[in-house]
C-alpha cells in the first residue's frame, strides 16, 4: 500500500505521462532507431521503450517482442522506475521478485534485464529504456553508462515532441 506522499507522487507522475499524449500512439522511426541501435549494441534479444501507466506498461518502441503492452503488476519496468536511476537483473531465476513472474516462466522468458529510467521534461519517471535477454548476463558499469546515454536520447526525443 502506498503512503500519501507516494500516492501523490504517482498521481503527478501519471499526470505528466498523460499530458505528453504519447501513450497508444503509432510507432515512430525516431524511437525505433534508438531501440534497434541498443538491441544491436548490447546484442540482446529484446529492447523496449516502456511507458508505465496505471495498470499496464505500454511499449512506445519495441524490438524482438510482438506484444505492445503487458500488465503493470508483472512488469520489470515498474520496479525500475522505483529506483534512483536504473535496475539490473543479471539472472531473473535468482531474484525472488521475478523468479515466478509469468514473463520469466513463459514467453518471452526474460532472464536478464537492464533498464534505465526515462524521465519527462519535468523530471517525472515515465518508464524505461531496457535491454532484455533470454540468457543470464552481466551488465558492467560501462554498459549502464551507455544505456543511460541512449536513455538520454529517448528523453530528448520526448522533449522534441513537447515543443
Amino acid at each position: 500500500m502506498l503512503s500519501d506522499s507516494e500516492l501523490n507522487k504517482e498521481v503527478e507522475r501519471l499526470k505528466a505521462l498523460y499530458e505528453l499524449s504519447i501513450l497508444d500512439t503509432p510507432p515512430e522511426e525516431r524511437y525505433d532507431k534508438i531501440t534497434r541501435f541498443v538491441q544491436e549494441y548490447f546484442r540482446c534479444k529484446i529492447c523496449l521503450i516502456s511507458l508505465v501507466a496505471e495498470d499496464r506498461q505500454w511499449f512506445k518502441s519495441r524490438q524482438g517482442l510482438d506484444v505492445c503492452e503487458t500488465p503493470r503488476d508483472i512488469s520489470f519496468c515498474t520496479y525500475a522506475i522505483a529506483e534512483e536511476e536504473y535496475l539490473v537483473i543479471p539472472d531473473s531465476h535468482q531474484d525472488d521478485r521475478f523468479a515466478n513472474n509469468p514473463l520469466v516462466t513463459g514467453a518471452p522468458f526474460i532472464r536478464a534485464y537492464a533498464g534505465v529510467i526515462v524521465r519527462s521534461p519535468d523530471d517525472y519517471e515515465l518508464g524505461t529504456l531496457c535491454a532484455i535477454d533470454d540468457v543470464p548476463r552481466e551488465f558492467s558499469e560501462q554498459d549502464i553508462a551507455m544505456l543511460k546515454e541512449f536513455g538520454s536520447m529517448v528523453e530528448q526525443e520526448i522533449k522534441k515532441g513537447c515543443q
